[in-house]
Protein backbone atom coordinates (compact mmCIF):
# COMPACT_ATOMS: atom_id res chain seq x y z
CA UNK A 1 0.00 0.00 0.00
CA UNK A 2 2.92 2.27 0.91
CA UNK A 3 4.76 1.40 -2.17
CA UNK A 4 1.59 2.48 -4.66
CA UNK A 5 0.80 5.62 -2.45
CA UNK A 6 4.44 6.42 -3.25
CA UNK A 7 4.01 5.45 -7.29
CA UNK A 8 0.84 7.76 -7.08
CA UNK A 9 2.60 10.41 -5.91
CA UNK A 10 5.38 10.36 -8.21
CA UNK A 11 2.87 9.77 -10.81
CA UNK A 12 1.39 13.47 -9.97
CA UNK A 13 4.77 14.89 -9.53
CA UNK A 14 6.26 13.66 -13.14
CA UNK A 15 2.95 15.01 -14.42
CA UNK A 16 2.93 18.61 -12.96
CA UNK A 17 3.47 21.31 -15.45
CA UNK A 18 4.64 25.64 -14.98
CA UNK A 19 1.97 27.40 -16.52
CA UNK A 20 3.18 30.85 -16.61
CA UNK A 21 0.33 32.65 -16.77
CA UNK A 22 -1.20 31.06 -13.78
CA UNK A 23 1.79 32.54 -11.36
CA UNK A 24 0.27 35.32 -8.96
CA UNK A 25 2.98 37.76 -7.46
CA UNK A 26 0.26 40.75 -6.09
CA UNK A 27 -2.94 40.90 -5.02
CA UNK A 28 -3.30 37.77 -3.58
CA UNK A 29 -6.40 35.83 -3.31
CA UNK A 30 -6.13 34.54 0.99
CA UNK A 31 -9.11 31.92 0.38
CA UNK A 32 -7.11 29.57 -2.35
CA UNK A 33 -4.19 30.11 -0.98
CA UNK A 34 -5.55 28.48 2.52
CA UNK A 35 -5.86 24.30 2.42
CA UNK A 36 -3.56 21.59 3.21
CA UNK A 37 0.16 21.91 2.27
CA UNK A 38 3.53 19.75 2.31
CA UNK A 39 6.71 21.25 3.35
CA UNK A 40 9.08 21.22 0.11
CA UNK A 41 12.48 22.88 0.81
CA UNK A 42 14.03 26.11 3.03
CA UNK A 43 16.49 28.30 2.31
CA UNK A 44 17.81 30.91 5.23
CA UNK A 45 21.04 33.28 5.15
CA UNK A 46 21.84 31.56 8.40
CA UNK A 47 21.09 27.56 7.77
CA UNK A 48 20.99 26.78 11.34
CA UNK A 49 17.95 28.53 12.02
CA UNK A 50 16.30 25.77 9.29
CA UNK A 51 18.55 22.62 10.28
CA UNK A 52 16.97 19.68 11.66
CA UNK A 53 17.46 21.39 15.33
CA UNK A 54 16.33 24.66 13.96
CA UNK A 55 13.69 27.13 15.21
CA UNK A 56 12.20 26.75 11.90
CA UNK A 57 12.69 23.29 10.49
CA UNK A 58 9.17 23.24 10.62
CA UNK A 59 6.64 20.86 8.31
CA UNK A 60 3.71 22.45 7.02
CA UNK A 61 -0.13 20.72 7.46
CA UNK A 62 -2.22 23.21 6.62
CA UNK A 63 -2.86 27.06 6.26
CA UNK A 64 -6.25 28.55 7.92
CA UNK A 65 -7.76 31.90 6.46
CA UNK A 66 -9.10 33.42 9.51
CA UNK A 67 -12.16 36.27 10.44
CA UNK A 68 -9.80 38.89 10.52
CA UNK A 69 -7.64 38.15 7.14
CA UNK A 70 -5.14 36.69 9.87
CA UNK A 71 -3.19 33.26 9.07
CA UNK A 72 -3.25 30.61 10.89
CA UNK A 73 -0.30 27.96 10.33
CA UNK A 74 -1.11 24.13 11.51
CA UNK A 75 2.90 22.65 12.20
CA UNK A 76 4.76 19.85 12.95
CA UNK A 77 8.31 20.18 14.71
CA UNK A 78 10.58 18.27 16.21
CA UNK A 79 11.57 19.16 20.03
CA UNK A 80 13.07 17.48 22.79
CA UNK A 81 13.23 14.02 21.27
CA UNK A 82 9.04 14.05 20.09
CA UNK A 83 6.76 15.37 16.59
CA UNK A 84 4.72 17.92 18.27
CA UNK A 85 2.00 19.96 17.09
CA UNK A 86 2.45 23.73 16.23
CA UNK A 87 0.36 26.35 15.96
CA UNK A 88 1.29 29.82 14.83
CA UNK A 89 -1.04 32.68 14.04
CA UNK A 90 0.28 35.18 11.45
CA UNK A 91 -1.38 38.52 11.46
CA UNK A 92 -2.67 40.83 8.88
CA UNK A 93 -0.48 44.19 8.19
CA UNK A 94 -1.89 46.30 6.18
CA UNK A 95 0.03 45.81 3.19
CA UNK A 96 -1.39 42.97 1.11
CA UNK A 97 -0.29 39.41 1.45
CA UNK A 98 2.03 40.91 4.49
CA UNK A 99 1.87 39.38 7.88
CA UNK A 100 3.41 39.86 11.35
CA UNK A 101 4.20 37.18 14.11
CA UNK A 102 6.13 37.37 17.48
CA UNK A 103 8.06 33.84 17.37
CA UNK A 104 11.76 34.05 18.44
CA UNK A 105 11.85 37.99 17.57
CA UNK A 106 10.02 40.04 15.73
CA UNK A 107 8.73 38.67 12.06
CA UNK A 108 7.49 39.68 9.00
CA UNK A 109 6.05 37.34 6.84
CA UNK A 110 5.05 37.52 2.91
CA UNK A 111 3.65 35.92 -0.11
CA UNK A 112 6.28 35.91 -2.55
CA UNK A 113 4.43 34.33 -5.17
CA UNK A 114 1.50 30.85 -6.00
CA UNK A 115 -0.33 29.40 -8.30
CA UNK A 116 -2.70 28.10 -5.62
CA UNK A 117 -3.03 24.87 -6.86
CA UNK A 118 0.61 23.07 -7.08
CA UNK A 119 2.97 25.47 -5.16
CA UNK A 120 3.45 28.10 -2.81
CA UNK A 121 6.32 30.81 -1.99
CA UNK A 122 6.90 32.64 1.20
CA UNK A 123 9.24 34.82 2.62
CA UNK A 124 10.12 35.51 6.17
CA UNK A 125 12.17 38.17 8.00
CA UNK A 126 13.27 37.96 11.61
CA UNK A 127 14.66 40.30 13.78
CA UNK A 128 16.21 39.19 17.16
CA UNK A 129 18.92 41.19 19.33
CA UNK A 130 19.08 43.38 16.34
CA UNK A 131 20.06 40.50 13.98
CA UNK A 132 18.61 39.95 10.76
CA UNK A 133 18.08 36.69 9.40
CA UNK A 134 15.58 35.68 5.63
CA UNK A 135 13.74 32.01 5.63
CA UNK A 136 12.08 31.31 2.50
CA UNK A 137 9.94 28.54 2.47
CA UNK A 138 8.82 26.43 -0.75
CA UNK A 139 5.40 24.25 0.20
CA UNK A 140 3.31 22.18 -2.37
CA UNK A 141 0.00 20.54 -2.36
CA UNK A 142 1.85 17.21 -2.73
CA UNK A 143 4.55 15.82 -1.74
CA UNK A 144 6.88 16.18 -4.35
CA UNK A 145 6.99 19.29 -6.98
CA UNK A 146 8.45 18.75 -10.55
CA UNK A 147 12.26 20.66 -11.57
CA UNK A 148 10.02 23.49 -12.81
CA UNK A 149 8.53 24.71 -9.71
CA UNK A 150 11.83 23.87 -7.72
CA UNK A 151 13.18 26.22 -10.52
CA UNK A 152 11.00 28.82 -8.90
CA UNK A 153 12.34 28.70 -5.89
CA UNK A 154 16.08 28.36 -6.72
CA UNK A 155 14.87 32.10 -8.79
CA UNK A 156 13.35 33.68 -5.23
CA UNK A 157 16.64 32.37 -2.74
CA UNK A 158 18.82 34.04 -5.24
CA UNK A 159 17.10 37.25 -5.43
CA UNK A 160 17.63 37.26 -1.84
CA UNK A 161 21.09 36.39 -2.24
CA UNK A 162 20.89 32.68 -1.30
CA UNK A 163 22.65 29.44 -2.75
CA UNK A 164 22.13 25.83 -2.94
CA UNK A 165 24.52 25.77 0.18
CA UNK A 166 21.83 27.81 1.96
CA UNK A 167 18.55 25.04 1.33
CA UNK A 168 17.26 22.09 2.94
CA UNK A 169 15.46 19.86 0.91
CA UNK A 170 12.76 18.12 2.93
CA UNK A 171 10.64 16.70 0.49
CA UNK A 172 13.69 13.71 0.33
CA UNK A 173 12.91 13.11 3.67
CA UNK A 174 10.31 10.35 3.73
CA UNK A 175 8.83 9.11 6.51
CA UNK A 176 5.51 8.05 8.34
CA UNK A 177 2.98 10.79 9.88
CA UNK A 178 3.49 11.57 13.39
CA UNK A 179 0.42 9.99 15.81
CA UNK A 180 -1.24 12.78 17.08
CA UNK A 181 -1.31 13.56 20.41
CA UNK A 182 -5.05 13.45 22.94
CA UNK A 183 -4.90 17.69 22.25
CA UNK A 184 -4.65 18.29 18.99
CA UNK A 185 -7.99 18.33 18.01
CA UNK A 186 -8.21 21.65 20.61
CA UNK A 187 -6.22 23.55 18.18
CA UNK A 188 -7.90 26.63 17.26
CA UNK A 189 -7.55 30.21 16.57
CA UNK A 190 -6.07 32.70 18.46
CA UNK A 191 -4.37 30.41 20.62
CA UNK A 192 -0.63 31.40 19.27
CA UNK A 193 2.41 28.61 19.32
CA UNK A 194 0.12 25.47 20.89
CA UNK A 195 1.48 21.37 20.74
CA UNK A 196 0.64 18.08 21.11
CA UNK A 197 2.83 14.70 21.32
CA UNK A 198 3.04 11.93 19.69
CA UNK A 199 6.58 9.68 19.90
CA UNK A 200 8.59 8.94 16.53
CA UNK A 201 12.18 6.94 15.72
CA UNK A 202 13.65 9.98 14.16
CA UNK A 203 13.15 13.90 13.74
CA UNK A 204 13.12 12.74 9.73
CA UNK A 205 9.98 11.60 9.88
CA UNK A 206 8.19 14.46 11.12
CA UNK A 207 6.98 15.19 8.14
CA UNK A 208 3.58 14.96 7.35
Amino acid sequence: MLLLLLGLVLSLALAQKLYPEEIVEQDFNMTRAAGSWSSISLASDNVMWIGVNGDLHLFIRTIELLLNSSLLFHFRFWMQGECVFVTVVCEKTPKNAEFSTVYRGENKVLILETDYWMYIIFYLKNVRFGIETQVLALYGRIPVLSDPLLDRFEKAYRKYGMGPRNTINLAEKGGLPCSPGPAEAGLGPGRGPSSSSGSLASPDLCQY
